[in-house]
């Protein structure tokens, strides 16, 4: 029966872990793009443009790349937390995501409470985090969604791996059939051996018998 609950865990961890995986493989094929038109952008710049924009590093880019491989590691990470249902993996599994949803709900609370929080951030010399702030504003309800899908996917991921950390991956004391049930140990001297003295003498009396 444990095996089976932990098969299920295996399999719904993986299946909970994916939906990060996805995640990030977006993100990272998104900011290749970005770099890409980025590059194209500057080619066709001028020179003075080019040198203002090669001075400033194009942050909100290598940011977006560097989430994207992130969530990808994670997940990763969480596919041979689930496959090996190790204990130390899965708590180190369970401490970054755990880390992550914390840093999550900290950047939601600046962007809410704080309305000046973009002076926060430097400049972006590609206006790519411009373009992408547009459309997320224009298409909000659907990054709204999929915003609470990654939350609830991080959550589950969680709490599946807490549950597959308390089930034990061997169950070596029980059994599946009394004949997989180790033998009783023999005592070293069996009790219903006759003494010594007594056999001796018996061979004697059969043997004056005899005589």
């Amino acid at each position: 029966m444990a095996t089976i609950a932990r098969i299920c865990l295996q399999s719904l961890l993986k299946l909970v872990n994916s939906v990060l995986g996805m995640v990030g493989i977006a993100m990272v094929l998104y900011g290749l793009w970005m770099v890409r038109v980025w590059l194209r952008d500057m080619d066709s710049s001028s020179v003075d443009q080019y040198d203002a924009a090669a001075a400033a590093a194009p942050w909100f880019i290598c940011t977006f790349l560097g989430a994207g491989v992130f969530l990808c590691a994670i997940t990763c990470m969480g596919y041979l937390a689930a496959k090996f249902a190790h204990g130390c993996c899965l708590s180190c599994y369970m401490l970054i995501i755990f880390l992550v949803l914390l840093l999550e709900t900290a950047m939601a609370a600046d962007i809410l409470l704080n309305s000046d929080w973009e002076k926060d951030l430097p400049y972006d010399p590609t206006g790519k985090f411009h373009d992408f702030k547009d459309f997320v504003k224009s298409n909000f309800d659907m990054f709204k969604w999929i915003g609470l899908l990654i939350v609830l996917a991080q959550g589950f991921s969680i709490l599946l791996a807490l549950a597959l950390r308390s089930v034990e991956p061997n169950q070596g004391s029980s059994y599946d059939s009394d004949e997989e049930c180790p033998p009783a140990r023999l005592p070293l001297i069996n009790p219903n051996v006759e003494p010594l003295e007594y056999i001796v003498a018996a061979k004697n009396n059969n043997w004056n018998s005899n005589k």
